[in-house]
């Protein structure tokens, strides 16, 4: 019967029966009568069966907690959500010790107390949102003290203090038994790990060593999760200061290309021009280089006027003599001392940053130096272009072949048809002479100053083109046009030194009528341009004053031109005239009306009725 009754308990542990089964051998024992010794027996065997159930039980238990502490390590080794992490081990602790709620604090070094990180089974949003003063409740204990503390009655227990705020969250969440036990990072501690219950339960020690484990785990999570944030930071610095010193490393390979670039261009020699395909290559977009007036000396865009809003930033560069940029467009002012000399501008969309900026910058300085440089050959060129027309002008006969030889050095064909252009020196002497030796050495010319005057021989260049050129282009440097006399085009050492004397000449001519400002060349000054003129062609002049009528009786068969000398004869009296052509009155007036559309209405000023005698006499001579 004992053997038997063995067998059953056996079969109970196999299947993992509940305790209360283990009791059913034994109740079968004594209902079949067995007698004391049989039941002793399986009361012993009982006994050691439910032993063996415990035995076996506490190892599953100890079992699942050694799966769930390797689960919790193995995922601090793949630690990437530090959050994630602790709610797994909040969530296994509460799963673990069969508690109703866990729940995990931190401390706040900077506010001096506890607040709750991660919670699991909670339903009170007061009891998530609750702040522990260090000291204060079971979980301020903990972490005052650094040990586990467990209570079975939160509210009966005096071992710590109750606050009013802890106390309704606690109430609200219904708890009553409580376990925390503190997160330790060497001696200090970082937070509380907790497991409650809403009804009376006591923690047993191994529910306390279990949860002195995970707390275990959670404190090296956070630890880890802190280092993991300080390398991430670190990594973050490394990056963000691995990428200034690539772009710092990008700039100024870029800053030396282009000071190599620009040494390159002043070493062999190059110009302005030069400077600007550079830049452009160097920083991108479109680069214009201006003088103070705003005239382009270089260019890398098409042809066109510069915008409205181009020419107030060069405004503005002038007064503040720095760099200034807007709307796409940046301006450097090219200066030499406290002379400034014009403005570097590079239109781009893109702004420039401090590196492209000290690069347009550069390129400023050396246009100053490649200007100061164009300055001092063209000072110096002037200088040897202003004594050889001064020694063309003095004495164009005495060493022909030698003046010819210094003009093809400097550039210059004497041999070429040339326009002399003889001008006054108003404003500034310097700068006019100035203007006046850039105008001639543009144009492949020579220029001086002699007796007070302008000179310039301007070749390739019509009469009255080059004089009008003479009073805008120089007269810009002195502040208003300039009154100048013009004669040409002369070729030769000789006929220069002929046409500057007739072309000083028509400006005194023009200075003594007081017409300021003019240029005219001896034809355009009627009779008396014909008597200061050398050559004198008197047909010329008639046809430039009466061409018209004369014209008209030719192809007409009329007499215009003989009722014009008789309307003069007879101090332009109709009646008189018109009984010396033997015609009416109306007759000479409608002839009258014809010579004034023929060559219009100004013909009966004064001046222009001498013009028209003169020119009629010396008509009748010629015939």
């Amino acid at each position: 019967m004992a053997r038997v009754a063995g067998v059953e308990y056996l079969e109970l542990l196999a299947r993992d029966a509940a305790p209360v089964e283990f009791e059913g051998p034994l109740l079968a024992a004594r209902a079949a009568g067995a007698d004391a010794d049989t039941l002793a027996e399986l009361e012993r065997a009982k006994g050691l069966a439910l032993q063996v159930r415990g035995v076996l039980e506490n190892r599953r238990r100890r079992e699942t907690e050694l799966r769930a502490l390797f689960e919790t390590a193995g995922d601090l080794a793949s630690l990437t959500d530090v959050d994630s992490v602790l709610a797994a081990i909040v969530h296994r602790s509460r799963q673990l010790l069969h508690s109703d709620v866990a729940y995990l604090s931190l401390n706040d070094d900077d506010a001096g107390d506890t607040y709750m990180r991660v919670t699991d089974g909670t339903t009170s949003a007061l009891f998530r949102a609750v702040r522990l003063p260090l000291g204060a409740g079971l979980g301020g204990l903990v972490a005052q003290t650094a040990m586990p503390y467990a209570t079975a009655e939160y509210f009966a227990d005096a071992r710590f203090d109750h606050t009013k705020g802890i106390d309704s969250a606690v109430a609200d969440e219904g708890l009553t038994s409580i376990l925390g036990v503190p997160l330790l990072l060497g001696r200090r501690v970082i937070g509380v790990l907790y497991a409650a219950n809403r009804t009376v339960r006591p923690f047993a020690k191994d529910d306390i060593a279990l949860l002195v484990s995970f707390a275990a785990h959670a404190a090296i999570a956070l630890d880890n999760a802190r280092l993991l944030s300080e390398t991430q930071v670190a990594l973050d610095d490394l990056r963000v200061a691995g990428e200034e010193l690539r772009a710092r490393t990008t700039s100024v390979e870029r800053a030396a290309d282009a000071h190599d670039r620009l040494a390159a261009l002043v070493l062999r020699g190059g110009d302005v021009d030069d400077v600007a395909r550079e830049l452009r290559e160097v920083l991108g977009g479109e680069v214009v280089m201006v003088d103070p007036a705003g005239a382009v000396l270089a260019s890398t865009c098409p042809p066109g006027p510069a915008p409205a809003a181009e020419e107030q930033l060069l405004r503005r560069v002038g007064d503040a003599a720095r760099t200034l940029a807007v709307d796409g467009r940046c301006a450097a002012p090219v200066v030499a001392g406290a002379d400034l000399l014009g403005a570097l501008v590079l239109r781009r969309e893109d702004p420039l940053d401090e590196a492209d900026r000290r690069i347009l910058e550069r390129a400023a300085v050396v246009t100053a130096l490649l200007l100061l440089f164009r300055r001092g050959v063209a000072e110096a060129e002037g200088r040897l272009r202003g004594e050889l027309l001064q020694d063309v002008l003095a004495d164009a006969g005495r060493d022909a072949r030698g003046l010819h030889e210094r003009a093809r050095l400097v550039g210059a064909d004497l041999d070429a048809a040339h326009a002399v252009v003889v001008a006054e020196i108003a404003g500034d002497r310097t700068r006019t002479a100035e203007a006046a030796a850039f105008l001639a050495s543009r144009h492949h010319g020579l220029s001086t100053v002699l007796g007070g005057r302008l000179v310039l021989v301007l070749p390739g260049l019509a009469p009255r083109a080059a004089a009008r050129a003479v009073s805008e282009e120089v007269g810009y440097a002195a502040g208003r046009p300039l009154t100048a006399g013009v004669a040409g085009p002369a070729s030769g050492t000789a006929a220069i030194a002929v046409a500057h004397a007739e072309a000083g000449r028509c400006l005194d001519t023009l200075l003594a009528l007081g017409r300021t400002g003019e240029v005219a060349r001896a034809e355009d000054l009627g009779f008396v341009g014909l008597m200061l003129g050398e050559r004198r062609d008197v047909g010329a002049y008639v046809r430039s004053v009466v061409g018209p009528v004369l014209d008209y009786d030719t192809r007409r068969g009329t007499a215009l031109a003989e009722t014009l000398r008789t309307y003069f004869a007879h101090g332009g009296n109709l009646g008189r005239t018109g009984g010396a052509l033997h015609v009416h009155a109306n007759t000479v007036t409608q002839r009258l009306e014809r010579v004034t559309r023929l060559l219009g209405e100004g013909w009966t000023t004064p001046e222009r009725q001498l013009e028209v005698q003169l020119a009629l006499r010396l008509a009748a001579l010629l015939r």
